[in-house]
């Protein structure tokens, strides 16, 4: 069998990935600094992730009008004149307030600052200069990196001017009324930032998997993202809805990378209001669209519910490879049978996921989470594989033999002239047919089950295309085949 690796074109994204190795999970990792990264802090609802979405030139970074809608650090990649970077996004800075998420909010905080090259404080020009504010520029003074003052939510000049004048007095040097919203005054704030980033080196980098990690809330998403990375990269709460962002980060494991997505976890519809967590589910479906490969993570204390159900039904429309992972795995009661009865259980409820692997882990201890990667592997390259259209049609000649199509009313039979893959991720097989209306349901799954059990594609949707043909241009279509003397199917 001939096989041909097709890859996309991918842009070069730029990350900070972890340095660590975890005991339990052995996964050696090392930082990529060949991008210079800026980290924007600030006290809440200053305007922090709009001006992340203008410096990235995109609408990543959720923004609405209510404080701590932005929890975990994010990382986007941004251009400045000839200069590359990564920007990164952290929640709203409190000191002195113990309240649920602010502590977890300010570790992620100063872990961006440790890592960044510039700092660029936000504060609100309309609101002016708060006691927060000069609790948090006392702090950056006695940072070891520069830091630039950008007074948001200045839409005029003539205002802004007077706006940003009173926040001179936070010992930051000179602030840049800027408007995030409408780009005024960011271009000066740019310039400034430019020279003072470092020199980079510019290198090649290779194709990296993308992997979303998708489920229900509190089905333990963000604890398998720490669990691969061996810290705490993502905030985990007992509370649902904790993670509101898709939060790429970037892992390299044995010289291959993969770009970690943890995204909010998907309620049902009816149950979800307008506001952050619906854009949070947005994202979601969108971290969906841009992966390689799912990882579709269950609650083992839950089993499979309704929504897990859909959730499936969701990557498969968007043509997704995909893994279920089912989590908490040490929190079931076991026996001899345990296993068995719950892969029955996922055979049974996401029976049209049947050609996804299933695989068993705790990500509060590690237990198997080391397994998970070599399994995406063997799904991507699946999701990624093209077949020969000699071999396809010796399956499809092989299958006819067995089973032909049964004769419709009338004495009409359908027959299969050619079949060719068309394109990958996700695999997709043209048949080209004298009349698709002959082919009933039950012939068409017969024909996808003979393709899958000659051909593979573990892990991966497989998409047919039925495509009708008159008898002359079914013939001609027979002489191109390679390895098809005669129609498939006839006698």
């Amino acid at each position: 069998m001939t096989l041909r690796f097709a890859y996309l074109n991918r842009q070069r994204y730029s990350s900070v990935l972890c340095q660590t190795i975890d005991p339990n999970l052995s996964f050696p990792t090392t930082y990529n600094m060949s991008l210079p990264i800026v980290a924007i802090i600030g006290r809440p609802n200053v305007g922090k992730s709009a001006l992340v979405n203008r410096l990235a030139g995109a609408l990543d970074a959720i923004v609405h009008d209510e404080a701590g809608v932005t929890r975990d650090r994010t990382y986007r990649r941004a251009f400045w004149g000839d200069r590359e970077y990564t920007v990164v996004d952290t929640g709203g800075l409190v000191f002195d307030d113990e309240t649920e998420f602010l502590p977890l909010i300010r570790e992620q905080a100063f872990a961006a600052l440790s890592e960044a090259s510039v700092a660029i404080m936000v504060v609100d020009g309309q609101m002016g200069c708060t006691a927060g504010d000069e609790e948090i520029a006392t702090w950056l003074r006695h940072q070891k990196l520069p830091v630039l003052l950008a007074v948001n939510k200045c839409e005029s000049e003539t205002t802004g001017l007077l706006q940003s004048a009173d926040f001179w007095g936070l010992g930051l040097g000179e602030p840049f009324a800027i408007s995030s919203i409408h780009g005024n005054g960011t271009g000066e704030l740019l310039d400034a930032m430019i020279e003072k980033l470092p020199d980079t080196v510019d290198d090649e980098e290779d194709p990296e998997i993308r992997i979303a990690i998708i489920g229900r809330p509190n089905v333990g998403k963000s604890s398998l993202l720490n669990a691969f990375l061996g810290e705490n990269r993502s905030i985990v709460s007992p509370i649902s809805g904790t993670t509101r962002d898709a939060i790429d980060t970037v892992l390299e494991v044995d010289g291959k990378k993969y770009r970690l997505i943890d995204t909010a976890g998907i309620r049902k519809k009816k149950n979800v209001d307008y506001g952050p967590e619906f854009f949070g589910i947005n994202r979601a479906f969108k971290a969906i669209r841009r992966a390689d490969v799912v990882l579709m993570v269950l609650d083992a204390l839950d089993g499979v519910t309704e929504q897990d159900q859909k959730l499936a039904g969701r990557i498969i429309e968007e043509g997704r490879a995909c893994v279920v992972v089912m989590n908490k795995w040490d929190a079931v009661e076991k026996d001899s049978y345990t296993i068995y009865d719950y892969q029955k259980e996922i055979e049974t409820r996401l029976n049209f996921t049947d050609w996804a692997e299933n695989i068993f882990v705790s990500a509060l201890n590690g237990q198997r989470v080391k397994e998970i990667l070599p399994v995406v592997d063997r799904a991507v390259e699946q999701h990624r594989r093209r077949v020969s259209t000699a071999v396809i049609n010796e399956v499809l000649e092989e299958a006819a033999n067995w089973h032909n199509p049964l004769v419709m009313a009338g004495g009409k039979q359908g027959k299969i002239y050619y079949g060719t893959q068309v394109s990958s991720q996700p695999p997709t097989i043209a048949l080209f047919v004298n009349d698709p209306a002959r082919f009933n349901d039950n012939y068409r799954r017969y024909l996808e089950n003979q393709l899958r059990q000659q051909l593979g594609f573990k892990g991966t949707p497989l998409r047919i295309l039925w495509r009708g043909k008159k008898q002359r241009e079914g013939e001609k279509l027979v002489n191109r085949a390679t390895r098809v003397k005669s129609p498939v199917g006839s006698k």
